[in-house]
């Protein structure tokens, strides 16, 4: 049952559940770590980016809502396990291997696992050891030369928005992590290179991670060239005041050919407000405003989660395979309110 649905006043309506959403994504990461299809080499696990990434991203500004004074136990076995497969980096296998998966599932697994470790250490530890050592697996996985130079090989399983046309999308990650590193190594010029060169052909989502990565990462955009991508952005916004992903990406079509879900989602409405934020629009412009209060009044009271939908099949969301997109729906979500609340108490 969604808040949108019922018959909450217009003052509960406008309220969200941090305990809540915290409750549905420690539930959702500890099905993930023992999960026998997520199980990796050397007793790890495997990190996706629809369920673990966001939940690594998101859990740490649950912290005040939660009453907690550092890493939760979840929290603490998913830093655990990346950093135990950046130490033993030239020992895991990858996470599809050629052997198991065929070529050139190895060098996809590589760049994309060395993007999401050192984004997900940075975020965590910043400039630790660790995450040190992540960064330098990460720019050791960077492509020097070709057509994509500047990029990482990045997993392909035509599953959008993460696994299928989605290399562009693993260099906004990338790009996160170097600017949150403070990063200025070679490295960055050849990544700043690749993502300006083709930004103007990106679908939707990819240009919105763009403007996110542009306020981590010293120089990637202008002022000038992030107003185009936010007003791009706001004019995507439907009659209830969210964002839905399919909107976003272009004429991506299902496998199963049934019609993309055209209702506002939780991801897109996540990652819409929260890289408008981050790019320095006020919560109180209009149309984010209405973005926000989207999130605020559908979040799902029974779960705790915000719904989103499957590119790429129709899916029953009472599923596993069905929440994928809820987890990370959920995790931006949060992001983005913890976000406005920031905000909102720099007022005070």
């Amino acid at each position: 049952m969604l808040f949108a649905s019922t018959g909450l006043s217009a003052q509960q309506a406008s309220s969200w559940s941090g305990k809540a959403a915290g409750a549905y994504l420690d539930g959702r990461m500890t099905y993930w770590m023992s999960w026998p299809t997520a199980s990796r080499d050397h007793e790890t696990f495997c990190v996706s980016c629809h369920t673990v990434l966001p939940y690594a991203l998101a859990r740490p500004a649950l912290r005040n809502d939660l009453r907690e004074q550092g890493l939760s136990p979840i929290e603490r076995k998913l830093i655990e396990n990346v950093t135990k497969r950046v130490r033993m980096w030239n020992e895991v296998e990858p996470f599809y291997p050629d052997a198991k998966r065929g070529v050139p599932k190895t060098a996809e697994s590589r760049g994309t696992e060395s993007v999401l470790n050192a984004l997900i250490l940075v975020w965590h530890e910043g400039r630790s050891p660790d995450a040190q050592l992540a960064l330098i697996n990460m720019w050791a996985q960077q492509l020097t030369s070709g057509e994509n130079a500047g990029a990482w090989n990045w997993l392909q399983f035509h599953n959008a928005p993460w696994e299928g046309d989605s290399q562009y999308y693993g260099a906004t990650l990338a790009a996160l992590a170097a600017g949150i590193a403070g990063n200025s190594q070679g490295g960055v010029k050849l990544l700043r290179n690749y993502l300006l060169r083709d930004k103007d052909e990106q679908v939707p989502i990819n240009q919105v991670m763009l403007l996110w990565a542009s306020t981590k990462l010293k120089d990637l955009l202008t002022q000038t060239q992030q107003n185009p991508i936010i007003q791009e952005a706001l004019s995507k916004q439907q009659a209830d005041g969210g964002f839905s992903l399919s909107s976003l990406v272009g004429d991506w079509k299902r496998k199963d050919n049934t019609p993309q879900e055209t209702k506002s989602d939780g991801v897109a409405t996540g990652l819409v407000t929260l890289a408008l934020q981050e790019a320095g629009v006020s919560p109180d412009q209009p149309q984010l405003r209405r973005g926000l209060a989207w999130l605020k009044q559908n979040q799902d009271q029974t779960e705790g989660r915000w719904l989103a939908y499957s590119l790429n099949k129709r899916q029953d969301l009472s599923t596993n395979a069905g929440h994928f997109m809820s987890d990370a729906a959920t995790a931006y979500a949060v992001l983005s309110l913890e976000e406005e609340h920031l905000a909102q108490s720099a007022k005070r």
